[in-house]
């Protein structure tokens, strides 16, 4: 009987035939080949990777709130004359050319014949680093600051107007995306706020993250979620029939889940605030918004 031919691979290879090794000279043209293009893959993700990142940095963290409102609400928030925070506006433009404190001085002195003149987009970049009180303030208290240094206004003395004032500033940036200031000062600030989002607090047990990040759409108590966006403030809410600054609405928040609110222009609601103006960059501005 004839035997049957072994195929098996031996150190000759099938059929007797000698075995190409992989780093032979037949292969290494082949594999300087497969290198190159592995590493200009590599080198092509990775830009992409830096690419990405970079566009992240200059977008928003999620949709506003204005496209979870009802009809009804869009449509009172656009047209300014069924806007109900547009009386402050109007009582801050009017206040902008009016002189007050001891100075005798107005906005309009300093700062041109309207808010929108050269304060356009000033709004979007708060809060920011103050050298001289060595941490961050926001729009409200950079007004107050400037009323009491060149006018002469004690603030709180005129709250009301203080809150006219920063609705027509924060108003004549309207439709500007929010860019939080790239200032080194204001990131351990900004750090802080991160935690305390993430922090559970109060009976409830809950976090900002968990409602306004894990659970926007969802209902709470029969009410709606919302991403939680600072672009629209001050802003009108229904449910307090006035406009309203940021740190309120954040300590309503507090009360909701029953904590011990946060005391106004405390360094928790600073940190916070800092937080959220980098969470939601590149949103527009909306002030005054109008929400439930």
């Amino acid at each position: 009987m004839r035997g049957r031919r072994s195929t098996a691979l031996g150190p000759e290879g099938a059929m007797g035939m000698p075995r190409r090794r992989g780093n032979g000279p037949l292969n290494r043209p082949l594999n300087g080949l497969l290198n190159g293009l592995l590493n200009g893959l590599l080198k092509g993700l990775m830009a992409l990777a830096g690419l990405l990142s970079t566009v992240s940095a200059a977008t928003a963290a999620g949709p506003s709130a204005f496209s979870m409102m009802s009809p009804q609400l869009q449509a009172m928030q656009r047209d300014d004359s069924l806007n109900p925070g547009m009386l402050w506006v109007l009582d801050g433009q009017a206040r902008w050319s009016r002189a007050e404190g001891t100075a005798g001085k107005a906005c309009a002195d300093c700062h041109g014949t309207t808010p929108a003149e050269r304060l356009r987009g000033v709004a979007a970049a708060y809060p920011a680093w103050d050298a001289a009180t060595g941490r961050p303030i926001n729009l409200g208290e950079r007004i107050a600051a400037c009323r009491n240094s060149h006018q002469g206004v004690r603030e709180p003395s005129a709250p009301d107007a203080l809150l006219a004032l920063e609705a027509a500033v924060a108003h004549a940036s309207r439709g500007q995306p929010v860019t939080p200031p790239e200032d080194p000062r204001l990131l351990p600030w900004r750090a802080r706020g991160q935690a305390l989002w993430q922090q559970r607090i109060g009976q409830l047990d809950l976090s900002c993250a968990q409602c306004h990040d894990e659970r926007v759409g969802r209902r709470l108590g029969g009410s709606l979620i919302p991403p939680g966006n600072a672009a629209g403030y001050p802003t009108y809410r229904l449910e307090w029939q006035a406009l309203g600054s940021l740190q309120r609405r954040i300590r309503n928040c507090n009360t909701g889940v029953r904590a011990e609110p946060w005391m106004p222009g405390s360094d928790e609601l600073r940190a916070l605030e800092v937080y959220m103006a980098w969470r939601e960059r590149g949103l527009p501005v909306e002030a005054p918004a109008v929400r439930p």
